[in-house]
This record gives structure tokens, C-alpha cells and sequence, in this order.
């Protein structure tokens, strides 16, 4: 790993805990109605996300250009290369590492699928972006989402599956790893632990109530997760300002989900 990378790793990880707490508003308009929910007005919700003072926000390349100028400097610039959808209905490359450095950003995300028959077209967009951005010493962030199906087509978080995204991810070069919990502990912590690299947790899939959110991002960090980029359970909540604080505090106070809530 040559200095630049250390560099850029070190601002993403710049908080004293040492830990990253991020924030993602990269879905992509495939995902749904634009219309409604908390995405519906991404200056506004770049915004509201950012009185939380997360240690990073990841977004495409599009919103970058037009939403970030502002806030540059206030946290660590993460640009999304991929959109797809778990169908593979959407399955495309939105940035380079070149167009990540273009963007001024510490760090490129690459959103990928594991299983299933475009399996190996994902790990190849993984493995090259890797070595595209060797050359700039610009690190690669891994959102690794293995898929069931089963019954349709669906991410799932069973340990065995997690397991496998996280070698994925270290099989690949990668810098960090960001995977969803597993709903196991102590699953979480072996794997963890068998990590040559940063794993951070994602945020999602929505869940129910703030308050188990929360938790299960208490479980995760006492796990070993050096972190959280969380997206749609900070942005779809009522109060986007308030979710992402509470989560903050999880993160860098270790703060359990009544405490987190309670100084929100």
C-alpha cells in the first residue's frame, strides 16, 4: 500500500474512535419513484445528513458534481461506480477511478451482487476497478450483497453468505469491506476477525423502528465493525438529522440504541 493510499484511508477513519461513520445517498434513480421519500430532494437531504457531521458521504458521480461543492472539506468524499439492481434489470458502471479523482474524492465504492449467473461479472468489476486505482492510490470501498434465488431474487444476510461476500472482497484486493449484519454475533466477530481489512457495516434494509436499527448496529460494532455507511435508515426516517446523530453516537460513542436515541 503506497502513501497515498495510507493517506486517504486515514480521512476516512479520521475520527478519534476509529471508526467511520458514513452516510450514502448513492441509490440510484432504478431504485424506485423519485418522487417520494427522503432521496426526493437530495440538496435537501445532503443537508440535513450533514448536521450530523459524518466522516464520509458516498455518492454518485452526478450528485457529486451538483451537491457536494458546498461541503467540501466537512467529510470525506466517497464516489459510487455502480448501480444495479438485484434483478440485474439495471446493471451498469457509473465511474472510473480517474472520474473519482476528477471529483476531488478520498475513496471509490463499488456496489456489486454475489451468486447467481452475473457473479463473475461483478467480482471482474470489482478486481478491475482495484487495479485501475492502484494507480491513482485511491482505495476501494467493496458493498458486497450476496443474493438468494430461491423464491425470485432477494439479498440476503445469513452468516455462511456473508462470510462468503466478505472473501469476495478480500480475494479482490480490496481496502475495505462493507457488508450487511449477519443476525449473528458471534458469527459476525469470526468473521470479522479472519478480515485482513477494514469491515463496515451496511445500513440497511430499512428496518421497522429506528430503535432496532440501532441495535442491531450496537451488535455489529461490538462485533468488531469498524464502522457503518448507512443510507436509507437515516434518509427514510421521519427526522433524517436526528437518525443520523443517534447513529453517530453508536458508532464513535458506543452509545447502545436507547442511549444514541436519547441524545439525538
Amino acid at each position: 500500500m503506497g502513501l497515498g493510499t495510507q493517506i486517504r484511508l486515514a480521512r476516512l477513519f479520521s475520527h478519534e474512535s476509529g471508526n467511520l461513520f458514513g452516510i450514502a445517498v448513492d441509490h440510484f434513480v432504478g431504485y424506485g419513484n423519485v418522487r417520494d421519500g427522503g432521496l426526493a430532494n437530495l440538496p435537501s437531504a445532503v443537508s440535513q445528513c450533514m448536521t450530523a457531521e459524518p466522516d464520509t458521504m458516498t455518492m454518485t458521480p452526478g450528485t457529486a458534481k451538483h451537491c457536494w461543492p458546498a461541503y467540501a472539506g466537512d467529510a470525506a468524499l466517497i464516489v459510487q461506480a455502480a448501480c444495479w439492481t438485484p434483478d440485474d434489470r439495471i446493471r451498469e458502471q457509473l465511474a472510473t477511478p480517474a472520474d473519482a479523482v476528477r471529483l476531488g474524492a478520498d475513496a471509490l465504492a463499488v456496489a456489486i451482487g454475489v451468486r447467481g449467473e452475473t457473479e463473475g461479472d461483478f467480482i471482474r468489476w470489482l478486481s478491475d476497478a482495484v487495479r485501475a486505482a492502484a494507480e491513482f492510490e485511491m482505495p476501494v470501498v467493496a458493498h458486497i450483497y450476496p443474493r438468494d434465488y430461491s423464491d425470485g431474487v432477494r439479498i440476503v444476510f445469513t452468516p455462511d453468505e456473508i462470510a462468503y461476500a466478505v472473501r469476495v472482497g478480500i480475494e479482490t484486493g480490496v481496502d475495505v469491506i462493507k457488508v450487511g449484519y449477519p443476525g449473528d454475533e458471534a458469527a459476525f466477530a469470526q468473521i470479522i476477525d479472519g478480515c485482513p481489512v477494514p469491515v463496515v457495516m451496511a445500513g440497511g434494509p430499512k428496518e421497522p423502528t429506528l430503535h432496532g436499527a440501532l441495535a442491531q448496529m450496537h451488535a455489529g460494532m461490538r462485533a468488531g465493525a469498524r464502522g457503518a455507511v448507512v443510507g436509507r435508515n437515516i434518509w427514510g426516517d421521519e427526522d433524517m438529522a436526528r437518525a443520523a446523530r443517534a447513529y453517530a453516537a453508536v458508532i464513535h460513542d458506543g452509545a447502545n440504541a436507547a442511549e444514541a436515541l436519547e441524545s439525538a
